[in-house]
């Protein structure tokens, strides 16, 4: 009764280890090249960041996020990656939860857009990358143009696809469950153009390296709903850090 899905995160992470962070990153997208990837450094601070995700976008006064909600693994013949993408988009609760977050984005985005705007251009979208497919929604808006475009990122961060919904009390069970801080996993990454227009990810297929600290993380999550088995839960947090994995074994 406390929510209807919390995106629940854990942290992988390796101790007192040296690394290249801009080498790494380069073996990084070798292996799983993605979208919304990104190379960013603070001091001694380094995220290497491969995300297929748009948090938010905004061009000529259109905003869009797309979130993500539903994972697969591609399949190395035709046939059977063909059987995968069906099963991925018929599923009811790979549905449900995508659909859930949709709804909760429509929410965020109708606080600073023109009235009757809002609308979901595409529903349950299916899209593959380097190793995986995802079920991807996209929710579109025109801004008022008396709201600030601060404001469009202040009422849609966090992004639904990682907190769950409703989103402050699976805020207060992730700030309570949750055993490490994510501290920039699952924040938003991008660049904002001086005419306005802005381009944001979600920061998730992601190192983060501490280089004073001699510490490297990589966290990764699902979402969890009534209806989730938990060793396909755990098996799907696996699979997202599987190319991570492989670039730091080798």
């Amino acid at each position: 009764g406390d929510c209807y899905e919390v995106n629940f995160c854990r942290e992988n992470y390796m101790a007192d280890i040296d690394v290249c962070p801009l080498a790494l990153f380069d073996k990084l997208n070798r292996l799983s090249p993605a979208p919304f990837a990104a190379y960013y450094r603070l001091d001694d601070k380094y995220l290497l960041c491969s995300s297929p995700e748009r948090f938010l976008q905004q061009h000529e006064g259109t905003v869009i996020s797309q979130p993500i909600k539903g994972t697969t693994r591609k399949m190395p013949d035709a046939a059977g990656d063909e059987q995968v993408r069906r099963a991925l988009y018929e599923s009811a609760k790979e549905r449900a939860e995508n659909v859930m977050v949709v709804d909760l984005v429509r929410n965020d985005l109708a606080h600073t857009a023109s009235p009757g705007s809002v609308q979901v251009a595409e529903l349950f979208g299916i899209y593959s990358f380097a190793h995986l497919h995802h079920m991807i929604s996209t929710v579109k808006a025109v801004r008022d143009p008396a709201a600030p475009l601060t404001a469009v990122m202040q009422y849609a961060f966090p992004m639904g696809s990682m907190t769950g919904a409703p989103k402050i009390r699976v805020m207060q069970l992730i700030e309570q469950y949750e055993q490490t801080r994510r501290g920039l996993f699952s924040g938003a990454l991008g660049y904002i153009a001086p005419n306005g227009d802005f381009d944001l990810n979600v920061v998730i297929r992601s190192i983060l390296y501490n280089a004073t600290g001699r510490y490297l993380s990589f966290p990764t999550g699902s979402a969890i709903t009534f209806y989730s088995d938990p060793e396909k839960e755990w098996e799907e947090c696996l699979l997202k850090a599987e190319a991570m994995m492989k670039v730091l074994n080798a």
